[in-house]
């Protein structure tokens, strides 16, 4: 029965409308997650202010609910440890999000920070224009932000953000580290976590012919798999790496406690492309469900 007292922005989520209701969706307007549960206290103060805010927001943003009790799948896809945890999804990933009942002004920094640009305006253009900001420059601004703003704490995650894209990986764990425990958990600290987990594991991988010799000699050498994945996905094959994960999730879950899983769930949370993510998500949720 649908709830006639809830604002029309905010629905329910389930596995089988997620794909069109979340990821399509959020290829036009934004897609809140709100992870939650009925014998959750914080969840219970959380859910309120967000539905608020969606109908204040009228239709900037779409709020959408997962009972994790309801839909374990779900949770499970997402790896989520704790409730209540909210997720922003946009152009079909995962861009933001947070753990824990945040207050009301806190909540409208953060949807701030990614609805009102997501929402467009006259400078679009001009924008589009600008040259691409190089990583160099990108943390030489930020360096000089910290310095300006040095309690600001968000500046660190960008800071961290950056160096990982300007090829500094011991430099980005080393501030990822660094990040007060409301930072740790936004949804773009984890995915660098994810990527620096998938860069350190690849950097000793043998070359991806010398991997393969080894899976044709012995189909069932998950570590030649597993170390393949890792290759091919840093090798920009996205979707020959996680067949190789798949593979050992398949005939062997269990292998290495449970790497192949750990492994899907760091390469989905860092690649862009909503439409592969999809589809392997749902074969992976497949095999384990």
């Amino acid at each position: 029965m649908t709830d006639t007292t809830r604002p029309s922005h905010v629905f329910d989520i389930d596995q089988q409308t997620f794909e069109t209701e979340v990821l399509q969706a959020s290829m036009d307007t934004p897609i809140l997650v709100d992870f939650w549960a009925a014998w959750c206290e914080p969840c219970k103060s959380l859910g309120p202010i967000l539905e608020k805010l969606a109908a204040e927001f009228n239709g900037a943003f779409r709020l959408g609910k997962i009972d994790v009790d309801a839909q374990q799948e779900l949770a499970g896809m997402f790896g989520i440890k704790s409730i209540p945890t909210v997720m922003l999804v946009s152009q079909g990933q995962v861009v933001d999000g947070f753990a824990g009942a945040l207050p009301e002004r806190q909540l409208r920094e953060f949807l701030g920070r990614h609805v009102q640009a997501l929402e467009g305006d006259e400078n679009d253009v001009a924008d589009d224009d600008a040259p691409a900001e190089t990583p160099e420059a990108a943390i030489n601004r930020i360096q000089q932000a910290i310095a300006a703003e040095p309690a600001k704490a968000e500046l660190k995650l960008d800071l961290a953000l950056a160096l990982m894209r300007g090829g500094q990986a011991d430099a980005a764990s080393a501030e990822l580290d660094a990040l007060p425990a409301n930072l740790a958990t936004d949804a773009r600290a984890q995915r660098l976590r994810s990527e620096l987990e998938l860069a350190r594991a690849a950097a000793a991988a043998p070359a991806a012919d010398a991997l393969q010799q080894r899976i044709d000699a012995d189909p069932q050498d998950w570590e030649a798999r597993d170390l393949l994945g890792l290759r091919l996905l840093q090798e920009g094959d996205a979707e020959g790496g996680l067949e190789q994960f798949l593979a050992i999730l398949q005939k062997a879950r269990d292998w290495n406690d449970g790497q192949a899983k750990k492994r899907l769930l760091a390469a989905f949370a860092t690649l862009d492309d909503a439409e592969l993510v999809g589809r392997y998500r749902r074969r992976m949720a497949s095999m384990l469900f």
